[in-house]
């Protein structure tokens, strides 16, 4: 057989192609061994001239991130958002399969990788092919993946039928697999993406209510809704109480600072108390020194969450809009209530008195304020029945748009 070399004529690689061909073609990682993913007899010749076991599955080069939908099925939200960044790009989605592939490629699976190479040669071909390429690297099984024309023909010239010259590949590294067929989503394979990149889309993937409120206005009622739509919520009272134990380095910048404010291990809140909040200056810094370390506790856990396949997720706080996290979420919402409902909430709940309940709620920052600065206001002026059903209502709405149309 003769192997021929095209110089960028996309158009005879897919005339190959549709034929049922080989050819090796170009990506930004490494070289690829390409044929037609839908068509048994050529996907069985890859793996053939390959030497490549038939238990290893295949993955396939498509054009955008429309064949997500096309090929795959249950596409949670997330793999579109990575398309979107780093698609074309040397990232693999592994999906369950809608089976219109070549069964071959599966290697008896039920997923399917797919993966939008960058490199515009490839790119054209698969425009002009419409169908996807199975291409796993172009080498034998065992070999180092090659980079260039020369080091594709000394593996596989007479063997093929073309190689698509596209130059040099720029990065040498084979693609970060990422399996999201399944949560928790895995990397299969370490590769040119950094699985931290990977991480950090699927959390701003998420859809992140920031709720705050007075005391007594329902921010419980609305944070349990969340819950049983499957959202992860996040207390950042309860995340400074656990960080000012676990975090070593918060603890020891808190004792420089204000000295003798721990007991072993644990923070005398009293004695700090006394010292931060006849001092703005003090509380001031005390904030500076603790917020940063609850951001960062409440982004990992987000992070988690959003790796863990979540898609929804809550910050519950008072003072939400004074921590760096109030402005990362997808939006704020405020939940009030009438005064007086308030009060009968903070006795009963707390076991509080009628006059220290109105000092509480006097010392915090009144619900106009809270209304002003915040995208949507749930108002709690009915029965406790009635604002469940209104929460509810809501977050399933919002969460339609993802919390990006604002509505009051």
């Amino acid at each position: 057989m003769k192997t021929e070399l095209l110089a960028g004529d996309t158009r005879r690689a897919a005339e190959i192609l549709r034929g049922g061909g080989v050819v090796a073609v170009p990506t930004e990682t490494v070289y690829g061994l390409a044929c037609n993913a839908l068509s048994d007899s050529a996907v069985r010749r890859v793996y053939e001239v390959k030497g490549r076991p038939a238990v290893k599955p295949l993955s396939l080069l498509v054009p955008d991130a429309d064949a997500l939908g096309r090929y795959g099925t249950d596409v949670p939200s997330g793999a579109a958002a990575l398309a979107e960044k780093f698609w074309p790009g040397p990232l693999t989605i592994v999906l369950r399969s809608r089976g219109l592939e070549a069964p071959v490629v599966r290697a008896g699976g039920e997923t399917i990788g797919l993966r939008c190479p960058d490199h515009p040669l490839t790119c054209a071909l698969l425009r002009a092919c419409e169908f996807p390429l199975a291409a796993p690297s172009a080498n034998p099984s065992g070999a180092p993946s090659p980079r260039t024309v020369s080091e594709v023909a000394a593996y596989f010239d007479g063997h093929i039928d073309a190689i698509l010259d596209g130059g040099e590949s720029e990065l040498g590294l084979a693609s970060t697999v990422l399996d999201m067929s399944c949560a928790p989503y895995r990397v299969l394979r370490g590769g040119a993406l950094d699985a931290a990149e990977i991480a950090a889309v699927l959390r701003e993937n998420l859809t992140v209510f920031g709720i705050t409120g007075g005391s007594g206005s329902g921010k419980t009622t609305a944070l349990h809704t969340l819950e049983e739509m499957g959202a992860l919520v996040l207390d950042a009272d309860a995340v400074y109480h656990t960080l000012t134990v676990q975090s070593v380095a918060m603890r020891t910048e808190i004792e420089a600072r204000f000295g003798g404010v721990y007991d072993g291990n644990i923070l005398n809140r009293k004695r700090l108390g006394a010292l931060v909040f006849s001092d703005p200056a003090a509380l001031a810094e005390l904030n500076r020194i603790t917020h940063k370390y609850v951001e960062h506790e409440m982004e990992a856990r987000l992070t988690d969450f959003a790796m863990r396949g979540g898609t929804i997720a809550a910050v519950d706080a008072i003072g939400l809009l004074d921590i760096p996290l109030g402005g990362r979420t997808t939006c704020n919402i405020a939940v009030t209530a009438p005064l007086e409902r308030r009060v009968a909430r903070l006795t009963a709940r707390d076991g509080i008195t009628d006059e220290m309940a109105r000092a509480r709620i006097a010392a915090q920052r009144s619900d106009d304020y809270f209304e002003t600065h915040c995208a949507y206001v749930l108002h709690n002026d009915g029965t406790q029945a009635a604002f469940e059903q209104k929460c509810k209502d809501f977050f399933t709405e919002v969460c339609k748009h993802g919390g990006t149309e604002k509505r009051k």
